[in-house]
């Protein structure tokens, strides 16, 4: 008989191989490669060929799906860096500001009303809720972001850093959730939550993926000149700073993905050879949509038709109003009075602004924020609720989005994009 494992290597090299061989065709296509790795996790699942089980006996091992989801995230976020050359200016991330400190907000709280008022969960239940479906995912949203360090498309740019920034906002209001499961009573914790949860671990963030970013680039820049290191090694520099950036984060509690991300900014700008940032970016990517693949074979390999049935009234409701009301809504509101960055005298095409709120992809983030939260107090019929719906509002999104990102954003270069660009375009230096 055929060792289990050997099966499970020949299944993952093939479904690379066809994938691989098969990207001219399945780029052309109305759907993602996502969809097709969900589909195989599905078949590799309980209800196919048993090749995956997370799920020992009717309990589901959590902790792999949170270290999983984890690594690609950050790695997510630091390619979300490495692609944006703008300068570090307010009014060239406008439009970055207006996604993060409006969207973020009206995306938590308008869900958290949805689970208060409709799926009979308390407050501090609704925002976890929330905050785990809030945040737009950077994994899978590779169709609508920037596609190079060349790339100055606004919504493509928008995107990009509202998905490597989400976690500034979303994480705070996850451990919220997660304080108000151990505790009701929020006059207990409350001044804490604020004063770590809040504005240290974001600070923390910000100054260390600073700091850990700038150091690994001088000690590079610093061994380079004395010795050239080995071109087959070189690329591991950029793993290095993102493990070495997170961890060190993590060690003073501040938010991990938050500092990958900055440290993502700060190495694209820190080298004088423009090449050097885009080599680490090409790495990056290809250990991104490796694990990529991983991941999402795992969530088709956990669905289990009789939870999702069970749950799936409530979680019909949370796709509709997020997807169709929430997300566009809250974009719409997030983007008034912006103005077109070809023109300053010219408002953002309103098309460009239902786009924004179309593109609210969910994925590889929200399973980290849930296995997180099962982690650290989610459980019980609250952890089955919330896991349920959770999974079937990735699961529509992976198939809703993926069917449509690519003949939208098709769409948006022929009629949108293109018209814009029909001014002088705008340089770096006009955002300055």
């Amino acid at each position: 008989m055929v060792d289990i494992y050997i099966l499970k290597l020949l299944f993952i090299g093939l479904l690379l191989l066809l994938v691989t061989l098969g990207s001219g065709f399945i780029s052309r296509l109305p759907l993602s490669f996502a969809l097709i790795y969900l589909v195989v996790g599905i078949l590799v699942g309980p209800y196919g060929l048993g090749l995956i089980k997370l799920r020992q006996e009717g309990a589901f091992n959590a902790e792999i799906l949170e270290k999983i989801t984890e690594f690609v995230v950050i790695v997510s976020v630091f390619g979300c860096g490495l692609k944006i050359v703008r300068p570090l200016r307010l009014k060239a991330w406008d439009i970055t500001t207006r996604l993060i400190v409006f969207l973020m907000p009206i995306s938590i709280f308008a869900l958290a009303v949805v689970g208060k008022f409709f799926l009979g969960m308390n407050w501090g239940e609704a925002i976890l809720l929330g905050a785990i479906l809030a945040p737009t995912d950077p994994v899978l949203a590779s169709e609508v972001q920037l596609t190079d360090t060349n790339d100055q498309d606004e919504l493509r740019f928008g995107l990009t850093s509202e998905g490597g920034l989400n976690d500034a906002l979303a994480f705070p209001f996850v451990y919220f959730g997660i304080h108000s499961l151990k505790d009701d009573n929020w006059n207990n914790w409350l001044k804490q939550w604020v004063a770590v949860d809040l504005i240290w671990a974001i600070a923390a963030g910000i100054v260390m993926g600073i700091i850990v970013a700038k150091v690994v680039v001088w000690f590079d820049k610093k061994v380079q000149k004395r010795r050239r290191v080995d071109e087959t090694m070189e690329d591991f520099v950029a793993i290095s700073t993102i493990l070495l950036t997170y961890s060190l984060t993590e060690i003073v509690n501040g938010y991990g993905f938050l500092a990958v991300f900055v440290a993502g900014l700060v190495v694209e700008r820190s080298y004088r050879n423009p090449e050097k940032p885009l080599q680490e970016l090409k790495f990056v990517e290809r250990i991104e949509k490796l694990s990529e693949v991983g991941t999402i074979l795992i969530l088709g390999s956990i669905l289990l038709f009789k939870p999702m049935l069970d749950y799936a009234g409530q979680s019909l409701l949370v796709i509709v109003v997020l997807f169709f009301v929430i997300r566009p809504v809250g974009a719409w509101i997030s983007t008034i009075g912006k103005r077109s960055p070809e023109s300053r005298h010219r408002k953002m095409d309103s098309r460009t602004r239902w786009l924004f709120g179309w593109f609210g992809i969910r994925g590889v983030g929200s399973l980290y924020y849930l296995a997180y939260a099962f982690g650290n107090g989610l459980k019980d019929k609250l952890g089955e609720q919330i896991g349920w719906i959770t999974y079937t509002t990735i699961v529509v999104s992976v198939i809703v989005h993926g069917i449509s990102s690519t003949p939208l954003m098709n769409w948006y270069e022929r009629r949108i994009a293109n018209h814009e660009n029909a001014t002088p375009p705008a340089t770096v230096d006009e955002f300055e």
